[in-house]
This record gives structure tokens, C-alpha cells and sequence, in this order.
């Protein structure tokens, strides 16, 4: 008798919190993800449905409330290319591919051009769909050590002005990563760009070129500063391209991964149970389509749950 008893208090309790997990309040959150295919990496990739796309925290799965393919009238892209103006002026023989990549862009991409220096950007041409106009914004970087080189904490001062929109939106950096500021393993001014890109729902990819100067031969710099890019990147959702220590021979096979990174995107909105107070949350999304990979950021930001 006792053993039913106890047998009927543990299905009470359990159908209790099962109970408690249902009602508990949830909100939707937005991230925009990215579909690469396994194999043959630029080649037959996978078109998804809403149903394809998993999303999970721990072990418990999130439920997925829709799944918008991009490019698409509700997703049009904003793209900033930022310069580092600290960069070797080798950059010089790379501005044709970037014009090309600029001027490539779908009709709907509002593309913005800017200088990162001294922790903050100059932008020389604002958000625009004209893309002549923005490809004649690129510029020779300054290249002299009186620039300081903090590429993260000039990325947030830009993502701090960006105006709000319900666009997808990009950046791309084109920098060496080197930040003696911000040190070298623990980088507070790197954590807080991933901070304010990932609460912004902003993608960073990263080509590597190097920096003018000491900063430019030193290896324990050069090194640390293609670690902060690929960590930025990777936490984004993006990707990051380097070719060792030297310039790229050519931006372009980059630039034509990266438009079609672009050109095989998703938004998927998702409920999320919020917290007491807003604040990141990690999530992990993948699928089951054969041949598919979802590329997304490690953590969503949430906002707090609404008091009663």
C-alpha cells in the first residue's frame, strides 16, 4: 500500500512539473542562421522548411514558430565593410576585389563603408543601395602607428549606432585583429564587440590583413590577432579568412565564399523562456537534412520576463 502511495505521489509530482514546464512564459527571439552543405562546400546546398531547423538549450528542445529563407522581401541585408586604417597599404591591390564584391551585392543590400581608428569608425559613406556609390568610398588606409589598433572596440562604437531596423545585418572586417589594448587571452574589448554583435543579432566575418609596422612582423601579435578574429567570427556566426601571416594574394575567393554565405541565410524566429533578467542565453541549432550544416551564433540575447 505504501508502495502505491509513493509510486502515486512521484506522477503527481512529475505531472506537476511537466505541467509547470508548459505554462512557463516564453518569448519570441530572432537569429539569423546560415546553411553551408558538408560537402562540396560551395556546391548543392540544402533548401530548408521550418521543420528542418532544431533548436535546443542543454538537452531541452525549443520550439521553432517560423523559418524565413533569405534573400527575401522581409529580410533584406544591411553590409558594413570596415577597414581598419592601421592595415599595410599592400591593402591597395585588394580594393578592385572589394569594389567588385560591393557592386555584386543584390539589389536589396544596403551597403555601408567605414574606417576603424582610434576605438571608433569613420564612416565615409552610410548605409546605401546605390553600390557605385559605396565601392567609391574605398579608400588607402592610413597605415601609421599614430592609429591605435583596437578593431573590437571600434566595432562597437559602430554596431552602438546603428540605426535599428528589421533587416538582416552584416559586417565585414578587414583588419589584422591586433589589439595591444585589449591584451592577448582574456581581451575585455573583443568579449564586449561579441557581446553587442550578438545582441544586435549581427554576423562579423573577418579577413585577415596585416597591420603597418612593429605590429605587422611581430608573430606573438599577429597571432593573437587572428585568434580574436576567428573567435569573434565563429561566436557571430561568420567566418573568418587568412592565408598564415602574410596579405591574401586575392580577397576575391573570400569575398565569393562570403556572398554565398549571404545568399543561403535564414531567419528563424523561436520561443525562449526570459529570465528575471534580459541577458544571453546559449542555444544550438541544427537539422537533420542530409548534407546540411547550420552555421548560427553560440547565444541569443533575451529580454527579462515581463512582471505580471
Amino acid at each position: 500500500m505504501l508502495t502505491l502511495r509513493l509510486i502515486g505521489a512521484a506522477l503527481t509530482t512529475t505531472c506537476a512539473l511537466a505541467l509547470a514546464q508548459e505554462k512557463a512564459p516564453t518569448v519570441p527571439v530572432q537569429m539569423t542562421i546560415t546553411v553551408e552543405a558538408r560537402q562540396d562546400h560551395d556546391k548543392n546546398i540544402p533548401i530548408l522548411s521550418g521543420a528542418d531547423v532544431m533548436v535546443f538549450q542543454g538537452k531541452r528542445r525549443l520550439p521553432v514558430r517560423e523559418l524565413i529563407p533569405c534573400p527575401a522581401e522581409r529580410t533584406c541585408l544591411e553590409l558594413f565593410v570596415l577597414v581598419d586604417d592601421a592595415s599595410d597599404v599592400r591593402l591597395g591591390s585588394q580594393l578592385e576585389d572589394l569594389r567588385q564584391f560591393i557592386e555584386a551585392q543584390p539589389a536589396a543590400t544596403s551597403v555601408g563603408i567605414g574606417y576603424m581608428r582610434n576605438a571608433t569608425v569613420e564612416v565615409s559613406q552610410e548605409l546605401t543601395r546605390d553600390h557605385r556609390k559605396a565601392a567609391a568610398a574605398l579608400r588607402l588606409p592610413l597605415g601609421y602607428s599614430g592609429v591605435m589598433p583596437s578593431p573590437f572596440l571600434s566595432l562597437s562604437d559602430l554596431i552602438k549606432r546603428w540605426p535599428t531596423s528589421f533587416a538582416r545585418r552584416a559586417v565585414l572586417l578587414v583588419t589584422s585583429g591586433t589589439d595591444p589594448m585589449g591584451g592577448e587571452l582574456a581581451n575585455p574589448f573583443l568579449n564586449c564587440a561579441i557581446e553587442d554583435a550578438q545582441r544586435s543579432g549581427i554576423i562579423v566575418y573577418a579577413t585577415y590583413m596585416p597591420t603597418a609596422g612593429h605590429s605587422g612582423h611581430s608573430f606573438w601579435q599577429m597571432y593573437w590577432g587572428q585568434n580574436h578574429l576567428a573567435q569573434i567570427a565563429e561566436e557571430t556566426g561568420g567566418e573568418s579568412y587568412m592565408l598564415g601571416f602574410e596579405p591574401p594574394i586575392s580577397f576575391a575567393p573570400y569575398l565569393a565564399e562570403i556572398s554565398g554565405h549571404l545568399a543561403h541565410q535564414y531567419v528563424v524566429t523561436f520561443l525562449i523562456e526570459p529570465g528575471e533578467k534580459a541577458g544571453f542565453q546559449s542555444v544550438r541549432l541544427t537539422t537533420e537534412v542530409p548534407n546540411a550544416e547550420i552555421v548560427a551564433a553560440s547565444k541569443v540575447y533575451v529580454p527579462a520576463r515581463t512582471q505580471p
